[in-house]
């Protein structure tokens, strides 16, 4: 009886890890995504760590590093490398190498005074995390998305959703649908909030209602901190939370620098333009 409580608690804890690690994969610093995809040959590397406290136990990312890649105009290449913490309500403290998620976003509507954005992001969870610890499902995951973005002067609204096939003992495909709205309230900073809603992720399991609270702040054009915090509405989740340091760089980034350094009379910015935006 009580092997099969505790295989119950790291397999509800896995689960929240996967579904908050979304929130890095996904338009971070939230769960839900968007179909903008990093422009081409461009870089994103983010730094993060992912808190999740449910009522089955904490879980979550120390940390994990993201790396996104503009392979091509409108597409771009996805991988989230992650070290997994996993402490079951009713077990102990686990720490190692997670699951790794690799995805391809691709942007096929472009937005326009008219038309929202729209694109798709698929996503594969290999299992390369230690199942026997609860540090991964030894099962491959697969997330079918489709997303979609539009904006209006300092707004940003996007969303949408997908179906999760969530193989392993125990568990069960989902489904996952979340909206966020977000605003630049300076040329620095920019917060959002999202609700989002998935059906249950282990057989007996139920749904959840969450709502999360974040924003991007910019360092200078490079340079990003992101942080989010939320909880379920609706659910097991007793709260949740992600910070990163995000890098970002191109070809872009690279010529201005030049341009800077071949001009011995340039002079520092005094009002460096923010990049906070919708991701």
């Amino acid at each position: 009886m009580l092997r099969a409580v505790l295989k119950c608690c790291v397999s509800i804890t896995l689960c929240a890890v996967c579904l908050l690690a979304k929130s890095a994969g996904a338009g971070p610093p939230f769960i839900t995504d968007d179909p903008e995809p990093v422009d081409y040959r461009h870089w994103e590397v983010y730094f993060a760590s992912i808190y999740n406290n449910d009522k089955y136990g904490l879980s979550g990312t120390y940390p994990h590093v993201e790396v996104n890649y503009g392979v091509v105009p409108n597409v771009q290449l996805h991988i989230i490398a992650p070290m997994t913490y996993n402490r079951p309500i009713f077990g102990s403290m686990q720490y190692g190498y997670g699951t790794t998620e690799v995805g391809v976003k691709w942007r096929f509507v472009q937005e326009n005074a008219h038309t929202p954005m729209v694109g798709i992001f698929p996503l594969i969870e290999a299992p390369t995390g230690d199942a026997g610890r609860g540090l991964g499902t030894g099962q491959t995951a697969i997330y079918l998305p489709v997303w979609i973005q539009k904006s209006w002067g300092p707004w940003t609204t996007y969303g949408g959703g997908g179906y999760w096939h969530n193989p392993g003992a125990g568990n069960q495909d989902y489904e996952y649908i979340g909206w966020l709205l977000q605003k630049n309230v300076t040329k620095k900073l920019a917060i959002g909030t999202e609700v989002f809603y998935t059906t249950a992720t282990i057989v007996g399991g139920t749904s959840r209602v969450g709502i999360n609270v974040g924003g991007i702040y910019d360092i200078d054009e490079g340079h990003h901190l992101l942080f989010s915090a939320g909880d379920d509405a609706y659910g097991t989740n007793r709260g949740m939370g992600y910070l990163a340091f995000q890098w970002t760089f191109g070809p872009h980034e690279a010529n201005k620098k030049d341009a800077t350094n071949s001009d011995k009379t340039a002079t520092a910015p005094t009002d460096m333009e923010g990049a906070a935006r919708a991701r």
